[in-house]
């Protein structure tokens, strides 16, 4: 076997955002562009040599090949040990819990998570360090830097290894390693939940679906739901991960999963409802009739984490994203556990986590996890609501409507701006900035302006900061608009508003209703319409 130093010249978009990089698939495939991405990755780190990297992806077009392609260079740069998910396939949070069972270096993450998949799609490629956790700032900042200059990677001439058999394969001085990448993550989840508890309550004639979506949780839920806690078959739909998505738009929403919304509104509605994402870190939640907002389930989360065995006299405190709403402040409060508010991106929750400041954490974006990994887990928050209704016997609308009684209700709402010319995006934000001295005291809409400024953060734990992380916009009324521009497309730019406000009396609005005057005055103070010349949003949840 020989390791071969191939020439290449760098690329200029090769920069690691929130969630690495993600890109149309097209891009991934030009000339060494997935060559130079991870060989600057290898390039910014130390001490890996013998060490052990775990690879795997969410089964979208090109997850194949690339997965191929990251052996090869794990193998001509040193790595003692590689472990890949049976045919290339490995959720976000499986990769997370592999890393850290089996003491490996870190991992790669091929996925795009929520964006389209396919030819014409998009492909992502993202790094997580030893503890299981994304790549802090410091380390990203290191990988884009690298590509900017990078001018050769090294691989090695092997043909394909075949991925669809488990067991281990010597190569040189590696090792590749197949591993089922169901059992591991199922075997976790054992440890974690009250699996008698909730396989009861599936006996006892309760009934619920759960969304694959297509993508990478399919064989996770058909093991977990269907074989282990004995949920009848046909419970997991969309079960088989497609290169395609099978044409789904693999967002856990109610624009996206409409299908699943449509069946729980329905007179014949089951119980309880659920989905996935891409690569599996993000979920939602349905009962009959009833849609739980992801900023409301972090609350509940919080509320009854005691049920769970793994959570039972542990509770350190709670984290959110600045953008998800303040659900879970009052019952933090109540339990007397801290709140810390962090910057959107799921790596500012990784030191607390690290540090045992928090426990749970959450975004509005439809994504949550714990201590128990330091990735977000959306079959692991299903699992979390299935053992609280097993423990309460309650519902989700049940749970919620209870939470709403006991702290107040708080509205949440976004609006999510996709594919705008970034530079008119950029404008908006940088004319916004410009104007935050003079907010305060404005009226607009019959609104006043309480406050604004941009948000910026300094870890508790790291003392790491993080400025100009988005515009917050504080209301009367105890309501709240957060703008910014996100890292998560793939074409131009997009940006998010994010609406909530609270209620202790008026429980029955709908967000839209609740929040109107809101939405009437940013969109107003923003020109949003003008700026960008779009008369409405590209998805609202």
């Amino acid at each position: 076997m020989d390791i071969v130093s191939v020439k290449t010249e760098p690329y200029s978009d090769q920069t690691f955002g929130t969630s690495g990089l993600r890109k149309k698939t097209a891009v991934f495939r030009q000339k060494h562009y997935l060559e130079n991405i991870v060989q600057s990755v290898f390039d910014s780190l130390n001490g890996f040599e013998g060490k052990t990297l775990v690879i795997g992806g969410d089964g979208r077009f090109f997850n194949d090949e690339a997965v191929q392609t990251l052996i090869r260079l794990a193998i001509a740069n040193q790595f003692g040990r590689i472990i890949v998910g049976q045919n290339g396939l490995l959720s976000t949070p499986a990769t997370s819990h592999i890393i850290t069972k089996y003491n490996a270096f870190g991992g790669f993450i091929l996925s795009a998570s929520h964006n389209p998949g396919g030819r014409d799609g998009d492909f992502g490629i993202k790094f997580d360090t030893a503890s299981g956790a994304p790549a802090p700032v410091a380390l990203t900042t290191l990988f884009s830097e690298r590509a900017k200059v990078i001018d050769r990677f090294w691989t090695i001439d092997l043909p394909d290894f075949d991925l669809s058999l488990l067991g281990e394969r010597a190569v040189g001085h590696s090792i590749v390693q197949v591993v089922d990448p169901v059992a591991d993550y199922a075997a976790y989840m054992r440890d974690i939940f009250d699996f008698p508890a909730i396989k009861k309550m599936l006996a006892g004639g309760f009934k619920m679906i759960f969304d694959a979506m297509n993508a990478a949780t399919g064989p996770y839920a058909r093991h977990i739901f269907e074989e282990a806690l004995g949920a009848p078959a046909g419970s997991v739909i969309h079960g088989t991960p497609q290169p395609d998505f099978g044409g789904l738009h693999p967002d856990p929403n109610l624009i996206y999963a409409k299908h699943l919304a449509d069946m729980m509104y329905a007179d014949d509605a089951p119980d309880f409802a659920a989905a996935s994402d891409g690569d599996g870190d993000r979920y939602m939640i349905l009962g009959k009739n009833f849609f739980v907002n992801p900023s409301d389930s972090l609350a509940v989360l919080t509320e009854h984490l005691h049920a769970i065995p793994f959570y039972r006299g542990k509770i350190n405190g709670v984290a959110r994203s600045f953008a998800t709403s303040p659900a879970v402040d009052a019952v933090a409060a109540a339990h007397k556990i801290p709140v810390y508010e962090t910057p959107v991106g799921w790596k500012f929750f990784g030191s607390l986590l690290d540090a045992g400041k928090i426990t749970l954490c959450g975004e509005e974006s439809f994504g949550a996890g714990s201590s128990h990994l330091r990735e977000k887990d959306g079959l692991w928050a299903v699992l979390a609501w299935l053992n609280i209704m097993a423990a309460t016997q309650k519902t989700p609308e049940e749970l919620t409507r209870e939470l709403w009684r006991k702290y107040g209700r708080v509205y949440a709402l976004a609006h999510n701006y996709e594919s705008l010319n970034a530079e008119a995006a950029n404008k908006l934000m940088m004319d916004l900035n410009a104007e935050l001295d003079t907010l305060p005291g404005r009226q607009i809409g019959g609104l006043t302006i309480r406050q604004a400024f941009n948000f910026s953060y300094a870890d508790p734990a790291s003392g790491e900061t993080a400025a100009d992380q988005g515009i917050c916009l504080v209301f009367d009324g105890q309501k709240r608009a957060v703008i910014r521009l996100s890292g998560t497309g793939s074409v131009g730019a997009t940006l998010r508003f994010y609406f909530n406000g609270l209620s202790g009396k008026r429980l029955n609005d709908t967000p839209q209703a609740f929040l109107s005057d809101i939405v009437a005055a940013v969109g107003t103070l923003t020109r949003i319409a003008e700026q960008t010349g779009r008369d409405a949003p590209t998805t609202i949840t």
